[in-house]
């Protein structure tokens, strides 16, 4: 018990002293909203609907878990909206839960593709419960930091740019502008510290035959006081059904992806993170997510024309 104690501790400590590293989402081309506010489908009339889970670092005492529900509607040809909520938590012991809403302009640039501006409100509520702490009696002294829970909600808005084409996507935002403190301890050692995270995404749609297309994507996250993290991705889509890939986080994973289209509407995706750099035993994280699509639609709309699938 001691030994499980001392884990999560360790993980927990961690967790608070970089806590400035938002959710990291492996599959985060399929739903875009959730680090760029002017991400756009142009699919007016439609509704996207999605569900993504993450559960990271199985095995390790304590690894977190994160849900993520969004809705994504274009109202017409220029304004889209979406609504999306976040629960992340470490071991039902720390937990954060996110709602926000976020408004996008589009710009129609003719030939050129599309450009849009978009902001995103919204509270995160901030929250611990360290009675849940399983411990054998007389293993540990108290420590006064964990003493008292905490309950806190903070306000927070965000920004971002985004340009598409049919074959080609660029954006940059930064999802949380305001800077929040969820938790400081008695003696200040420990501090949880929302930073802003400036994100630069990108990818291209290559088609090699009217059967197979390949699909490469970056994502660099940066934010002050940590690493930049980078993601690169290489997938296949094959016949618009099947779509598979690998990826890797600069020193961090290499991932392995697979997603069908079960439906004209509806799609279901998996990835696996295998972790390169890890001091805890893990058998790696592992993401899931399921779309689905409700509205009107033509040969030129839903899955084949939505950026979220470049």
């Amino acid at each position: 018990m001691r030994k499980f104690f001392l884990q999560f501790i360790s993980l927990l400590t961690v967790t608070i002293m970089w806590s400035q590293q938002e959710v990291q989402y492996t599959q985060y081309m399929y739903n875009m909203s959730v680090i760029n506010p002017a991400y756009t489908t142009g699919n007016t009339g439609a509704y996207n609907l999605g569900i993504l889970y993450r559960t990271q670092w199985v095995g390790a005492v304590g690894g977190p878990k994160s849900s993520n529900l969004f809705a994504h509607k274009s109202i017409n040809d220029k304004i889209e909206v979406g609504l999306t909520y976040i629960n992340d938590n470490i071991d039902h012991i720390v937990k954060e839960n996110n709602l926000f809403a976020d408004f996008a302009y589009k710009l129609n640039l003719e030939q050129h593709g599309h450009l849009s501006f978009g902001l995103k409100a919204g509270f995160s509520f901030f929250n611990t419960d360290f009675t849940r702490f399983d411990l054998e009696s007389g293993d540990y002294t108290t420590d006064p930091n964990f003493a008292e829970n905490i309950n806190q909600a903070n306000f927070n808005i965000g920004a971002g740019l985004y340009y598409n084409t049919n074959k080609f996507y660029i954006g940059l935002s930064v999802p949380y502008i305001l800077k929040s403190k969820y938790f400081i301890s008695e003696d200040r050692r420990f501090q949880n510290i929302q930073k802003p995270h400036f994100y630069l995404s990108s990818g291209y749609v290559y088609k090699f035959s009217n059967e197979f297309k390949f699909k490469p994507a970056i994502l660099l996250k940066g934010v002050n006081g940590a690493p930049l993290s980078l993601d690169l991705t290489a997938n296949i889509l094959y016949q618009n059904r099947l779509e598979f890939g690998l990826g890797y986080r600069l020193e961090d994973a290499v991932i392995g992806m697979i997603n069908f289209r079960i439906t004209s509407k509806l799609r279901l995706g998996y990835a696996y993170d295998y972790a390169l750099n890890w001091n805890v035993v893990s058998s790696g994280s592992h993401e899931f997510f399921l779309l689905y699509n409700i509205g009107k639609y033509n040969s030129t709309q839903g899955f084949d024309k939505s950026p979220r699938f470049f």
